[in-house]
């Protein structure tokens, strides 16, 4: 939601005095119409007399601090007083806020200046109504901290005392609002603590696995291990005899089989069973046998997918994503030529709250609590699958305990539609912990077969570059696609860069800086290899790459001041600063006897970060990070200096834990069902972690993502300068390594 000059505020009282601040935004009517509809939102701003200030939160948390750093950025230009701010959660209602998804690292991005012109739009009400009332020119009233000022005469008051007053005025145009300078900053920028902080640490009820409503039932659903098998018949009747239950039905599902799965899957096939109580339905489902139709095309093993795999990289591949020059010819002729293979394992998400929604379908109209990362999408979904009109579904946006791309995917939140369709009561769905494992959207696996060459003076002169992937030869499965910009993608004079597919009937999506949480782990490994090769520091073989034109009409030429294109300064200046920090001019050349330092950089999601991991190997392998060194550019302005911290210390540590997770496949059924077979990072084993910052001209953008990527490789190229033993190969356990 951008608000531009067309874009106008709403004010109207509140009960009692004080106001509410409004947005109205013209919406394009379709062009059938040829007119323009005006949407008056809910309130994101509300004062009290008191001197209260309600900020709306519009976008989902989901454990990234943006409940707390949308309303800073409003709070900053509206010149509050912190400490009188209330955050309140929206409910889903996208015409009335524009998009409320959180993914991608783009709810600061997307939601920057709108705020910034929320927060302004309401502080300039206040002067002009305080101006009034003194009967001063406006440009003598100033603000600080919730308080309006007049200086010549030694007056002041609160926000609260003149909103009723404010609320009167006519709303201003955005365009002549003015916005305050950073250097006057008492909010954003600082340590704010999150505003749901004391209630997470005190158990109380915020998350989706909270919700409560009277005479709610509780449900499990039941489905096929095979991922697209469906019911063919089930012991129905035995079920509905035990204890606590309600309800027990069978659901046919709307999944088809594809060589593509769809983002939002569907309904997956199974049998519903309603209980007075979780617990309850789980114990029945312990009884539950259910005779399933398999899909034709169920996956094999993940060793016959790895044999696949190879046996393709063996033949012509089936699409170039980008050429130039003569890579043949070019390799053929190097001084020096060094090849690897790369691969990465299915991933899980693991969100530590389980997937769940609840849902309740009454007088023709469905109400649904969800802690979605992408609602809208999912009251869309729920709407076609139950031919229910949108505007007759309420979706109320909750907390989630982990999202990492998991919950951009609405299948739980359908699954609660249909059953409590059926279902005369509010009904919670919860999956256990197995069913979160088992009916996962995965983080592809790949394999990446590298081959480039060094002339005389150890510059690069080819690259060559085959994914095999999964798709259907025209298009990849979810999540599974490479970029052809990829990083070094048009600054090596001589580049391929291909894939090659095979079919895939498994649901794959996106995790964590997706496709970026495996490609900076294969591209500055090998880059990191190639420096070897060349005898050159791997900090400044990485330097001049980066200081290499892009061809003209390369993809990474193409569009050079979009925020999507890598802007080749910005990666070097985070590498400097990191070795600058990490002291790596000297640390890195005591590497060697079971002790290391390795250095990587990556671009993604609009913010660029370099990392610097120092280890130690023993004797069997075990490796220790002791310390790991950050570097992040995500703009000009750090929204929340606590939340941007927390979210580079979480990127390290989820990163550590991809490194020793895998998801394995056997006659088409998910082998890992829990934690201890896909282990998470144990407080013992955390780093030690030193943060810093390069500041750039650029909008601010999000730290969800950009932070973690290159954790892997550094990791790895520390573990090569200890040991001279490269990681190729993901999980460690597979190159015989392991965290201690």
């Amino acid at each position: 939601m951008r608000l531009t000059r067309r874009s106008f505020f709403e004010l109207s009282a509140m009960a009692g005095g004080g106001f509410l601040l409004k947005l109205t935004l013209p919406q394009l009517a379709s062009a059938q119409n040829h007119a323009a509809n005006l949407l008056s939102p809910d309130a994101f701003v509300r004062i009290a007399p008191d001197g209260i200030v309600t900020i709306v939160a519009k976008s989902p948390e989901i454990g990234q601090g943006i409940r707390t750093s949308l309303p800073m950025i409003i709070a900053e230009e509206l010149d509050a007083d912190w400490a009188s701010v209330r955050i309140e959660p929206a409910n889903l209602d996208e015409a009335v806020y524009g998009s409320q998804g959180a993914g991608g690292s783009m709810s600061t991005p997307n939601n920057w200046l709108p705020m910034r012109q929320v927060g302004s739009a309401a502080r300039q009400l206040l002067v002009t109504a305080a101006a009034r009332r003194w009967q001063v020119p406006e440009s003598e009233v100033t603000t600080a901290r919730g308080r309006l000022l007049h200086t010549s005469s030694n007056r002041s008051m609160g926000y609260g005392e003149v909103a009723s007053d404010a609320a009167q005025l006519p709303p201003p145009d955005p365009a002549t609002l003015r916005f305050k300078d950073p250097k006057d900053y008492t909010i954003l920028g600082h340590f704010q603590s999150g505003c749901d902080n004391l209630s997470v640490v005190t158990g109380k009820p915020l998350f989706g696995i909270d919700v409560y409503l009277p005479g709610m039932l509780h449900a499990a659903y039941h489905r096929c291990a095979v991922f697209g098998g469906r019911v063919k018949s089930a012991n129905l009747d035995v079920i509905r005899k035990l204890p606590g239950v309600r309800y027990a039905f069978v659901l046919d599902g709307t999944i088809q089989p594809t060589t593509i799965v769809p983002y939002e899957i569907g309904l997956a096939s199974g049998v519903a069973i309603v209980a007075d109580s979780w617990y309850q339905a789980q114990q029945a489902r312990k009884q539950l046998k259910v005779d399933w139709i398999l899909p034709p095309n169920p996956v094999p093993s993940s060793v016959e997918l790895n044999n696949r795999a190879h046996a393709l990289a063996a033949q012509p591949a089936t699409h170039t994503l980008y050429s130039e020059g003569d890579v043949t010819k070019t390799l053929a002729s190097a001084n020096k030529v060094v090849e690897a293979d790369y691969s990465y394992p299915f991933l899980a998400h693991m969100t530590l709250e389980p997937q769940n929604a609840t849902a309740w379908f009454h007088d023709g109209k469905l109400e649904i609590w969800a802690d979605s990362q992408n609602p809208g999408s999912g009251k869309h979904l729920v709407s076609q699958a139950l031919q229910i009109p949108e505007s007759e579904i309420t979706v109320h946006m909750l907390r989630a305990g982990g999202g990492f791309g998991r919950r951009l995917m609405n299948d739980y939140m359908l699954e609660a539609a249909y059953i409590a369709k059926q279902v005369p009561a509010p009904v919670k769905l919860l999956w256990s912990r197995e069913d979160d494992f088992i009916h996962d959207a995965y983080r592809a696996a790949g394999w990446h077969f590298m081959k480039a060459g060094l002339d005389p003076a150890g510059e690069v002169i080819g690259w060559q570059q085959r994914l095999v992937t999964f798709g259907d030869g025209d298009h990849y499965a979810s999540g599974a696609g490479i970029d052809a910009a990829e990083f070094p993608s048009g600054r090596v004079p001589n580049f391929e860069l291909s894939t090659s597919t095979q079919p895939l009937w498994l649901r794959t999506g996106s995790l964590r800086a997706p496709g970026s949480n495996a490609y900076a782990f294969v591209i500055q490994s090998f880059i990191d290899e190639l420096a070897n090769a060349a005898g050159k520091d791997p900090l400044e073989f990485q330097l001049a790459l980066l200081s290499r034109e892009a061809s003209p009409g390369s993809p990474a030429a193409k569009h050079p001041e979009a925020r999507y294109t890598l802007k080749a300064k910005r990666q070097a200046d985070v590498l400097r600063k990191v070795a600058e920090i990490s002291d790596w001019a000297n640390r890195s050349k005591t590497a060697g006897s079971g002790k290391g330092m390795g250095i990587a950089a990556h671009f993604c999601h609009l913010g660029y970060f370099a990392i610097v991991a120092q280890v130690s190997v023993n004797a069997s392998k075990g490796i220790r990070v002791e310390k790991v060194w950050a570097v992040g550019d995500v703009g000009s302005q750090l929204v929340n200096l606590s939340g941007a911290e927390a979210q580079v210390q979480g990127s390290i540590i989820e990163a550590m834990s991809h490194m020793q997770q895998e998801i394995t496949l056997a006659n088409g059924k998910i082998q890992q069902t829990a934690f201890d077979q896909n282990p998470m990072m144990r407080l013992r084993q955390i780093p030690k972690i030193e943060i810093g910052w390069v500041k750039t001209e650029y909008s601010p953008t999000g730290l969800g993502e950009p932070a973690l990527p290159p954790v892997l490789p550094a990791i790895g190229n520390a573990v090569f300068a200890a040991t001279g033993k490269r990681i190729r190969t993901l999980p460690l356990a597979r190159s015989g390594f392991h965290f201690v």
